[in-house]
């Protein structure tokens, strides 16, 4: 990749494509090529065919996606297996077709059985069936990274595949009904602690293990994979370590300033997955590694949000 690389980088305006353009400028990187939804809509094909036919994007990074919390996904599997489908699908196809050099398709640990050994090494994909609270979702991640797989091996078309594990950080979507875990407790206790409020019932019983990776560290993976990796296989993007609901609500009530009670609701929504930990050895082996830990992360998000309430 040159500095003047013509690069696409679908969902420009989401938490990971945002972060992703955030490191390309930083590099130095001067010829980026960005559409809102307005002005591009990802499920029109036609629409996506031409934009690749005139703008001839060298590089693209497919970061759009419909997305939301765990609520969102069980409400709403058709359209979340749907939407990504056409996005993945028209994005995908119309860059093999017009002569991109690579893409990066990102996707998520939601990929892989729900009792998969853990950590969750790449081989398990498709060994057993999928947690299913994120179904949808997770078959159209399947599928799109299929179509890459298949489209370099048997088109030569240049595709890398990220996996990465729970994502937060600057510009997360903190909405009460479709954000994931960790900006809804970011909400929760900020807000709390401001309220002066004793005590903060959350949903589910606070057991079950997860893992987070601040999205700066999967914008480092994006532009690492994108410079220095040519194989289609997919890769796992994740932090190499978990801790409970229960222990990532105390850190961040503790950032936050929140001194009250906090309660869990075990009958107000499901857990999913008991645990989803990545195994990461292959990212490390080919040379990456995260850069932010978990507690400089969420003190940075809270500052962010904090900041975010403070405008109009």
């Amino acid at each position: 990749m040159n500095r003047d690389s013509r690069i696409f980088v679908a969902g420009h305006r989401g938490m990971v494509g945002s972060a992703v353009v955030r490191l390309l400028v930083a590099e130095g990187y001067r010829n980026l090529l960005m559409r809102t939804h307005a002005e591009l809509d990802l499920t029109d094909r036609r629409a996506v065919d031409a934009f690749f036919e005139t703008e001839r994007p060298e590089y693209v990074v497919l970061a759009a996606a419909k997305v939301g919390g765990i609520k969102a996904n069980m409400l709403d599997k058709a359209g979340f297996l749907f939407t990504n489908l056409e996005i993945q699908n028209n994005v995908i196809s119309a860059a093999w077709r017009n002569g991109c050099r690579k893409l990066c398709f990102l996707g998520s640990s939601c990929i892989y059985p729900c009792e998969a050994p853990q950590p969750i090494r790449e081989e398990a994909l498709l060994s057993g069936p999928l947690e299913p609270t994120n179904e949808g979702y997770a078959l159209a991640k399947i599928a799109g990274y299929k179509l890459c797989y298949y489209l370099s091996k048997e088109k030569g078309f240049p595709t890398v595949s990220l996996m990465p594990c729970n994502l937060y950080g600057t510009n997360d979507n903190y909405d009460p009904e479709h954000s994931h875990v960790f900006p809804a407790l970011v909400r929760r206790f900020v807000e709390a602690a401001e309220a002066g409020a004793p005590e903060v019932t959350l949903w589910g019983t606070g057991t079950v293990l997860r893992e987070f990776l601040h999205v700066d560290d999967v914008a480092r993976a994006v532009l690492f994979f994108l410079r220095e990796r040519n194989d289609p296989e997919i890769v796992n993007i994740g932090a190499g370590y978990d801790l409970t609901i229960r222990e990532l609500a105390g850190k961040i009530a503790e950032f936050a300033g929140f001194r009250g009670k906090i309660c869990f609701d075990p009958n107000a929504a499901p857990d999913g997955m008991r645990r989803k930990l990545l195994d990461v050895s292959r990212a490390h082996a080919l040379g990456w590694r995260p850069t932010i830990t978990l507690d400089e992360g969420i003190r940075r998000t809270i500052a962010e949000y904090r900041e975010l309430r403070k405008q109009p």
